[in-house]
């Protein structure tokens, strides 16, 4: 990534975000291209120009960042959805979250930031396409693609556990959060936790330009805005699952909760699509009809934003085409634009698993993976909400069994724990949740 030193990048890819937020950036892009000195200074002055910039009169999006505004634009919903479930049901749903997220992380781990292309030409030379189990090895490694696979601890026949990744990280740490804070943490409390559980080299991106911002002494909601255009990355939708697990049949709490993370790194979209997974993985514990699950979600997100047109129009695509990969390319033609780690394209990848995956765990997980970008968040996505759909004991053992029970953190406290663990300790925060809700 960009470091967040480097201002003439910083400036570069301010300029690319700010035209996808709606804004007329060519008198300052020019400027930055005739510029003779390009010190501190002069850097620091467009980063500022285009911190002033407003989106244009024409720009059909309306995108709030504060939860306050979100929920006045956001479309009606069921805010909360009766079901019926015993406490070993709701555990086992919440099992079946865990393990559905670490064995999807573990299948998109080998191609993470691979094209649908690259991860079509490397199967089919396996003989492994489509995809339906861990990536395989082939030996030699094929040229073109990393000598290291045939050593990758993610690839089939070398998995004893699950390796440490922050997309698991994240949904870790929420935890620890919710047994420390309970659900009334703030975004403060976040700050906090990162600082003290979470080494600054194993985040990327926005979450790094934040963590630094902190360090720094610029607390939320600067923390989320400056120097760090990467504000509508995909870093805040990996960090929604735990909030979701805790409030099966609670879509708008579980959003809430992933509102005051998102908030800390992200804005707009990047904030919306943590929320719209929550919301979704919540829902999912509710239904099993996969459309309303994910209608659930976009209740909770703003009708007239950019991901929520782009979840109308995959749903749409999802009927008007058999196959997911020809839907794959109407959404590519679309929102293909976006950097391969944005939060719209992949979201809508996450989608295709979904409605295409027909609640099918392999195919869903698969799928996901299949469609190349940020392949390990978009394979955890999609198995933490079809894992909360059916439960640990639906799941295939041929993706479960592997993974050992076991799980490498980064966070501090958390190495070699259990997943069974931290789904028995996920269920007794989730009890004490609705206990207060009722409560109230």
């Amino acid at each position: 990534m960009t470091d967040y030193l480097d201002l003439e990048e910083i400036v570069k890819d301010e300029i690319v975000q700010r035209i996808q937020e709606g804004c007329e950036v060519s008198r300052i892009k020019q400027k930055l291209l005739s510029m003779k000195k390009k010190g501190d200074d002069e850097l620091e002055a467009l980063l500022k120009e285009l911190e002033r910039l407003s989106p244009n009169a024409d720009f059909p999006f309306v995108e709030p960042s504060t939860l306050h505004e979100i929920k006045a634009a956001r479309p009606k919903g069921p805010r909360k959805m009766e079901f019926e479930l015993s406490d070993d049901e709701l555990y086992d749903r919440i099992h079946g979250a865990w393990l559905g997220r670490c064995a999807g992380c573990l299948l998109g781990k080998p191609a993470e930031g691979w094209t649908r292309w690259k991860i079509e030409e490397y199967l089919k030379l396996a003989g492994a396409y489509p995809l339906q189990n861990y990536f395989p090895i082939v030996i030699p490694v094929p040229e073109g693609y990393p000598a290291s696979l045939a050593q990758n601890k993610c690839m089939l026949g070398n998995i004893e556990y699950v390796v440490r990744d922050d997309d698991i990280d994240y949904t870790i740490l929420g935890l620890h959060i919710l047994e420390t804070y309970g659900p009334n943490f703030t975004t403060e409390d976040l700050g906090e936790e990162w600082l003290t559980h979470l080494p600054y080299k194993l985040v990327y991106t926005a979450e790094r330009n934040a963590y630094r911002n902190l360090v720094n002494g610029i607390l939320s909601p600067y923390s989320a805005t400056h120097r760090n255009p990467y504000r509508e990355w995909i870093g805040a939708q990996i960090r929604a699952d735990i909030w979701g697990y805790v409030t099966p049949g609670m879509p708008e709490l579980g959003a809430e909760l992933a509102h005051r993370d998102a908030a800390l790194s992200h804005v707009k979209n990047g904030i919306y699509s943590e929320m719209f997974v929550s919301a979704m993985i919540s829902a999912a514990s509710a239904t099993d009809n996969m459309e309303e699950v994910i209608k659930v979600g976009l209740s909770e997100i703003p009708k007239r934003s950019r991901l929520a047109e782009a979840i109308k129009d995959t749903v749409t695509w999802s009927k008007e085409f058999t196959h997911w990969r020809e839907a794959w390319n109407k959404v590519m033609e679309k929102y293909g634009h976006y950097p391969s780690v944005h939060t719209i394209n992949n979201a809508v990848i996450v989608l295709l698993g979904l409605l295409y995956g027909e609640k099918d765990y392999e195919k869903s997980i698969t799928i996901s993976v299949m469609g190349g970008l940020d392949t390990d968040c978009n394979g955890a996505t999609t198995g933490s909400i079809v894992g909360a759909m059916l439960g640990a004991e639906t799941l295939p053992e041929k993706w479960t069994r592997p993974l050992n029970d076991r799980i490498e953190s980064y966070v501090a406290g958390f190495n070699d724990c259990r997943i069974s663990d931290l789904a028995q300790r996920t269920f007794s925060v989730m009890k004490k949740v609705q206990k207060e809700m009722q409560s109230k």
